[in-house]
């Protein structure tokens, strides 16, 4: 019998303490028990950004009238002029303006998931927002390498660049008497990717580069800590087209991105199941581009097979197709004048670089899109994605695509839109929303 009590104490009460201890570093790891909910959760709006810009203005507009009877918008403009012609254009497509929640916020850009509100919520029924720090996709260091290290000229060129834009995430959460959460962590919102229950996952090759300096534990430390997550599955890279601001691919090959958001190439479709873009073994040796995918991809199959979850169960992986490679033959000109929506037309002005001298008038050069079916965003009852058959991509992959989209979220409207202007600016129709999550009481 004693033997027997001496077992329980041996076993049973360091099992207790464990238990205790995991429970206290889980307590630990949030800010006030706020935590990230998951994109697929109810929402109580959609943030959208307008610019004058008429690439973008078409696929905003298609954003917004996929959405205006689903779920209330709240529409960003950099000034009142501007958002007049807004209106009027609303009001055009007989979608009622008085419906919509208009903020006028100075150096708004038109990719509001990047530097726009990151909400947290708890279950206390309250809301806040997570103030990341901006660095305009890590600019500077492409400037850097642009000037060669000339540092004044960068300088001069990079606070032009960053403007507010960085205070527009707490500014967002002002206007609904939000509190902030601030955090020295450099973000964008297209790399951030949760399932509402402890997990984030992380792209090596953007948090690292936005966070010079910054150690792996500490970045961990406080994205933990403002994302009230327990767990971190890091990705080494993104997709090949999804390139550090404006950079060569290969040979005359260029694009333009934010060097791999996880929007691009990985997402959860509820709290243990992840879809990863893929390419077919029998497809990868067909260029270059899709060499380079199936290689990164599959390095972050090998991380997600070996990686759990918050509570420690393995994850289910869909391998997710991706559209064949497309991009546009243009020319290299003295200045560029892409306002047109026709971006069969566009041009790449020679001051694009990467270096300085690595572009001359009169080029041709081939801008590759950074097209991915996995850019696309969830709302309370639909599934807004994008579509690629008319660019030449195989019908049999989009089909694919969206059979697997009809799966994993059955009771959700898919709503297919052409968002090329987008794609060719590095973007999608991800990067185009933010959501707000809806609070809930704990009963």
């Amino acid at each position: 019998m004693k033997t027997i009590k001496y077992l329980i104490v041996v076993f049973v009460i360091p099992l207790l303490i464990s238990c205790k201890n995991k429970k206290s570093a889980d307590a630990n790891l949030k800010t006030d028990d706020f935590y990230m909910p998951a994109e697929y959760e109810e929402q109580e709006a959609v943030w959208l950004a307008w610019l004058d810009y008429p690439p973008y203005q078409k696929p905003f507009l298609d954003i917004t009238k996929a959405l205006y009877s689903k779920i209330p918008i709240k529409v960003i403009s950099n000034n009142q002029a501007s958002l007049e012609r807004l209106k009027d254009t609303l009001t055009s497509l007989d979608l009622d303006t008085s419906k919509f929640q208009f903020s006028i916020i100075v150096d708004n850009r038109y990719w509001i998931r990047d530097h726009g509100a990151t909400y947290v919520i708890n279950g206390k029924g309250e809301k806040k927002v997570v103030d990341f720090g901006w660095t305009f996709y890590g600019y500077k260091e492409w400037l850097e390498n642009y000037y060669e290290g000339h540092k004044n000229i960068v300088d001069i060129f990079y606070e032009k660049a960053l403007g507010k834009t960085g205070m527009l995430d707490s500014i967002m959460g002002a206007k609904d008497n939000l509190k902030s959460i601030k955090t020295d962590v450099n973000m964008e919102g297209g790399s951030i990717e949760v399932n509402g229950k402890g997990t984030l996952i992380q792209s090596e090759s953007v948090t690292f580069q936005r966070n010079p300096g910054k150690s792996k534990a500490y970045l961990e430390s406080e994205l933990k800590r403002v994302l009230g997550v327990s767990n971190i599955v890091w990705l080494k890279n993104g997709l090949v087209e999804d390139v550090f601001c404006w950079n060569k691919i290969y040979d005359n090959y260029y694009g333009r991105g934010a060097s791999g958001h996880t929007d691009e190439f990985v997402r959860f479709v509820n709290d243990s199941t992840i879809l990863l873009a893929w390419v077919e073994e029998s497809e990868k040796d067909l260029n270059p581009i899709n060499k380079w995918n199936y290689e990164r991809m599959s390095e972050n199959l090998k991380v997600l097979e070996n990686a759990t979850d918050q509570d420690g169960k393995p994850f289910k992986i869909i391998k997710f197709p991706l559209p064949d490679p497309i991009y546009l033959k243009t020319k290299v000109t003295a200045s560029t004048n892409n306002s047109n929506t026709d971006f069969k037309n566009w041009t790449v002005s020679k001051n694009w670089g990467p270096q300085e001298s690595e572009l001359n008038l009169g080029d041709s050069i081939n801008w590759v899109a950074a097209a991915s079916y996995l850019n696309y965003f969830v709302s309370n009852d639909l599934v807004l994605m994008p579509t690629y058959i008319d660019q030449g991509s195989s019908t049999k992959k989009e089909e694919q695509a969206k059979e697997i989209i009809k799966e994993v979220f059955p009771n959700r409207e898919l709503i297919l839109l052409e968002v090329m202007t987008l794609n060719y600016n590095g973007g999608g129709i991800h990067c185009s929303t933010q959501q707000e999550p809806i609070v809930k009481k704990n009963n």
